[in-house]
């Protein structure tokens, strides 16, 4: 179940009306294994080299410890990951708690999930609506496609939710929006292209308290992290969210294209430094063999993944937990 911004549990998620059964999620799979499936890529590329490594060696030694290196880089672990789990395992090896080739499996297993708990937040109990979400990101990462999915996400749950078009830089940002907004029966606040985008972040918090929305999720421009000017107008947005809602919004969500690999930490340092960054939507994990950059991130910018992208359909935004994901990638 989806971990709700509010205290008291999610309303009965509503039943799909007619001509919207493409986005009912498939009743065959669990969580487990469609997130399993989704990161197939990764999962195979990382177990086969650490069974190479490992295969037919029955003592931990330097060239098995030279093949894990090899094996968790090219899964985009990251060099600071890597380095940290090689050591864990010549201490214990030093200390003769480990000493067959056969246990390292379960020792990088269990590094792996010690980073990504130490990194879990709690979500910001919001007392009462609208919870205000604003994603942030690079062009091109799928943000608009990403709030079209958590929209879905969270209206399965049975909550309402109110889009906000504050992308007014870019031709048909709005229009992209409106599509997402029609497949899922959300209502939409825009304004004209060009517009203030802190203007129409303001009208639709007015809007959603008004209207008393479960959710707000706010769609902003996508800049580079280098654009100060832009990075400069999110602050603008953040500063007018929070003088309709002092402590809005509830979350701010980075989305990164986990094909990107270690190239979009930098992005993600930057965004973090100016737009209080407070969790990562990763995209496309299905579509890279580097599904390790879940564990970098985590490990980098001390920042908890939200939520993971797995395919195309409307339900293939799945939320993430760490657990599940290491079963997934190891079991």
């Amino acid at each position: 179940m989806f971990k709700s911004l509010f205290g008291n549990q999610p309303a009965e998620p509503p039943t799909p009306s007619e001509g919207k059964t493409e986005a009912t999620p498939a009743p065959t799979l669990s969580l487990l294994d469609r997130l399993k499936a989704g990161i197939q890529k990764t999962r195979s590329g990382l177990l086969e080299k650490i069974e190479d490594a490992v295969s037919g060696r029955k003592q931990i030694d330097a060239d098995v410890l030279e093949e894990l290196e090899y094996a968790l880089i090219t899964a985009d672990i990251g060099s600071r990951t890597t380095a940290e789990i090689l050591e864990r395992i010549r201490q214990q090896v030093d200390r003769h708690l480990a000493g067959d080739a056969g246990e390292l499996k379960s020792l990088i297993r269990q590094h792996v999930l010690e980073i990504l708990q130490a990194t879990e937040r709690p979500l910001p109990v919001v007392a009462e609506p609208p919870a205000v979400i604003m994603v942030v990101g690079v062009n091109g990462a799928g943000k608009t496609t990403s709030i079209g999915k958590l929209t879905r996400r969270l209206q399965s749950e049975g909550r309402s939710v109110l889009l906000c078009a504050a992308d007014t830089f870019r031709a048909a940002a709005v229009e992209q929006l409106e599509v997402w907004a029609q497949r899922t029966g959300a209502d939409i606040i825009k304004q004209q292209t060009g517009a203030d985008p802190s203007a129409v972040a303001f009208d639709a918090v007015q809007a959603a308290k008004a209207r008393k929305v479960d959710y707000l999720i706010i769609d902003t421009a996508g800049r580079l992290h280098t654009k100060t000017n832009l990075m400069a107008e999110l602050e603008k947005m953040l500063r007018t969210v929070a003088r309709v809602i002092p402590e809005a919004p509830h979350e701010v969500l980075l989305v990164l294209e986990a094909t990107t690999g270690q190239n979009g930490l930098e992005q993600a340092r930057k965004f973090t430094e100016t737009s209080a960054v407070t969790g990562i939507i990763l995209t496309k994990l299905d579509g890279t063999a580097k599904g390790g950059v879940v564990i970098a991130i985590s490990r980098e910018l001390n920042l908890p993944i939200r939520y993971v992208g797995v395919g195309e359909q409307l339900d293939d935004l799945l939320p993430f937990d760490p657990e599940q994901f290491v079963a997934s990638l190891f079991d």
